[in-house]
């Protein structure tokens, strides 16, 4: 499956460039994909074809444009996983999330209309905020990092959402764990999974810490939420 260049203007000035992988139907709901500190890198990618297979308009925007567009990084390389931590600390948080609204804005007119997001590690924050802060129809987090520090904007998801949390995430304290746990649980529109025994990005293919068993649950469960939600 091939996928194509679009180019997004953002709210408050500039553009910016996002990958799209259409099913071969052409059309469906679509799904955002937000991506890790690593860029629209061959993985993000490789997530948006398998939502395109699913038979969903998949959209990967550039969210680190605002620093430098184009970047994508491998997480196995030393070097360039020390440049994507360099880049998480210059990421702006709350014009990413503008971002991801004038995306999913963009997404609409790509699709049937209705359009969720997904994100990983600093996507799966953002995914969070997401939920809170736009209007995505529907929205899953896979270990996000520092919701703990987000959780008095739990009120306003007001769409379904679901958080996938890694039991052993080197990046999310156990007492994080809890906090988002406790903090989420009042809102009848939040799911949690907890995966017991996982370490952080569990779900990227080829990852240091990818569990083929776990990534594959958390993606059937995703999947089927997205089909039940956006179809």
């Amino acid at each position: 499956m091939s996928g194509q260049k679009i180019t997004i203007q953002a709210k408050d000035g500039g553009s910016f460039g996002a990958y799209v992988a259409k099913p071969a139907s052409g059309s469906g709901p679509a799904i955002v994909v937000i991506q890790e500190i690593f860029g629209v890198n061959p993985w993000i990618r490789a997530v948006a074809d398998q939502y395109a297979a699913q038979g969903f308009v998949a959209v990967a925007p550039d969210l680190f444009w605002r620093i430098r567009p184009g970047i994508e990084l491998n997480d196995r390389d030393p070097d360039e996983l020390q440049q994507a931590f360099g880049l998480f600390g210059e990421f702006d948080v709350a014009k990413g999330v503008e971002d991801i609204q004038a995306t999913i804005d963009a997404a609409r007119k790509l699709s049937t209309g209705k359009v969720g997001a997904v994100g990983f590690c600093l996507g799966g924050m953002l995914a969070y905020l997401t939920a809170a802060r736009t209007n995505s129809d529907a929205t899953a987090s896979y270990y996000g990092v520092a919701l703990d520090n987000f959780l008095g904007e739990a009120a306003s998801i007001k769409t379904p959402t679901i958080l996938h949390i890694a039991g052993e995430d080197k990046f999310v304290s156990k007492e994080a764990q809890e906090r988002i746990n406790s903090g989420l649980k009042g809102n009848p529109l939040v799911t949690l999974y907890n995966y017991p025994g996982m370490e952080h990005a569990f779900a990227r293919t080829n990852g240091e810490h990818y569990s083929e068993k776990e990534a594959k649950l958390a993606d059937k469960r995703t999947l089927d939420f997205f089909n039940t939600n956006l179809k």
